[in-house]
């Protein structure tokens, strides 16, 4: 995707969150009765800006990296004595707290409106079927065998292949047995097996969990006959039809797709000869696949040629069908496991389990969002949502300066009665300003180092 359309789409992600967000301080405000001076999605210079009758200005600044409510405030600066009443401070505790955390509660609703509008229409999903096993693997030392299905692990069900992920991301970094449940082809008996996990890609900067395994999922042959040629394209030119099979390159079988396609690319400009079947026929040729220079630099060789792909079986296909009520509550579902899902990461990141090459920044973001965008609106979607979780979740965290660490301030005031002393919480907030800085210096390291 090109540079521009990548900035696009993070933009108009980072809109939408930021958005959401701060309407949710605003609107809580408006409802307490404080008076909003600005509401501005993005820091710095204002682009473009208008103001409602009750005063406040809504604004559109030029680093889209954020946003902020401002309400009249007297730590801020003078409050006119007739406008008193309409200050932040001088709210009751509660106001103040339901004000704060309005905020991340409009991420975590954006957050079930988006997979509820995901859920209703209803999907497929894939079952967990083994496809092949490494030797000396995890997965072998459990015992798993290419055709079982993985039922479960660690005692929770993993009907599909996306239930299957998420408890194996559940144990990265960990130690300790990890217990799979699986079924054989057209049988209702199932059987456990144990492995042993030793540290698990503590260290790994993109885990992956199913290799990690020293698994394949399975997935339907890719038959080497052509369903699509290319117009003007090397396979064109060299005579090849829809239908035609291939057999062999340079007088070396082709196995499979993959090696197939491994093959060309390494082969950019270079002629080779090619053995494929027509009506049963012998046929050979020579062919010379084109140079393309990809997004990194790099050059590959392609043919332009498409092979046939074969159906999934039935029987691996689970059919998700919610009615609208029932829906809502798959979507409430999913938005509490994954904030519990980025909870437990954060905990693991903090003692070590993880990696901290996994925190990503906004160039990451940025290239998640295009990426999703190109995969279909659906994928974009649900990088919304799953973003809207994390930033509700990241927002409640007892940090001075987020929306949790001014949660924990007003919290220890309804507790005691009285508000923390002005310089225990500048202390607060200096320290806190300092942990975000430095999380967000590891995080646009990470992403520095990804891109180079």
């Amino acid at each position: 995707m090109s540079l521009i359309a990548t900035v696009f789409w993070f933009i108009l992600a980072l809109g939408v969150l930021v958005t959401v967000h701060e309407f949710g301080h605003y609107y809580v405000a408006r409802r307490c009765g404080v008076k909003v001076l600005r509401f501005s999605v993005g820091f710095g210079k204002v682009l473009f800006s208008w103001r409602n009758k009750e005063g406040t200005e809504f604004a559109l600044a030029a680093l889209p990296l954020g946003g902020y409510v401002k309400m009249l405030d007297e730590r801020e600066g003078e409050v006119a004595e007739h406008e008193k009443h309409l200050a932040f401070t001088q709210k009751p505790v509660l106001s103040r707290i339901a004000v704060v955390v309005a905020g991340p509660v409009a991420n975590f609703i954006l957050a079930i409106l988006l997979y509820w509008f995901l859920t209703m229409p209803g999907y497929n999903e894939l079952t967990a079927v083994v496809g092949k096993v490494e030797p000396g693997s995890v997965a072998a030392e459990a015992g798993l065998e290419p055709g079982q299905r993985i039922i479960a692990v660690d005692g929770q069900p993993t009907a599909t292949r996306q239930e299957f992920v998420q408890q194996l991301l559940n144990r990265l970094g960990e130690s300790g047995e990890i217990l799979f449940r699986v079924q054989y082809p057209d049988s209702d008996l199932s059987y456990d097996s144990v492995g042993e996990l030793n540290e698990w890609l503590r260290g790994d900067a993109e885990p992956s969990p199913i290799a990690g395994l020293g698994l394949t999922l399975f997935y339907p042959p890719i038959s080497m006959d052509l369903s699509y040629i290319q117009a003007d394209s090397p396979a064109a030119k060299a005579g090849l039809k829809v239908g035609d099979k291939l057999l062999a390159a340079d007088g070396k079988r082709v196995e499979d797709w993959d090696w197939w396609v491994e093959y060309v690319k390494a082969r950019a400009n270079q002629s080779f000869s090619l053995s494929y079947e027509r009506d049963g026929k012998l046929i050979e040729t020579d062919i010379t696949p084109a140079a393309v220079t990809l997004d990194d630099g790099s050059v590959i060789g392609r043919v332009g040629v498409r092979a046939t792909q074969t159906p999934w079986p039935k029987d691996m296909i689970i059919k998700r069908q919610y009615g609208f009520v029932q829906s809502f509550v798959v979507a409430v579902d999913k938005t509490w496991e994954q904030s519990i899902f980025v909870l437990v990461s954060l905990k693991k990141l903090i003692v070590g389990q993880i990696s901290t090459k996994n925190l990503s920044g906004p160039l990451t973001i940025a290239k998640v969002a295009g990426d999703s965008a190109k995969a279909g609106w659906q994928q974009f979607i649900t990088l919304l949502a799953l973003l809207s979780v994390f930033l509700g979740v990241m927002n409640l965290l007892p940090i001075p300066v987020l929306d949790g660490g001014h949660l924990l301030y007003y919290v220890i005031e309804l507790v005691k009665g009285s508000p923390l002393p002005e310089r225990v919480q500048l202390w607060g907030y200096q320290i806190g300003m300092v942990m975000v800085l430095c999380i967000m210096c590891v995080a646009l390291y990470n992403d520095v180092m990804r891109l180079f």
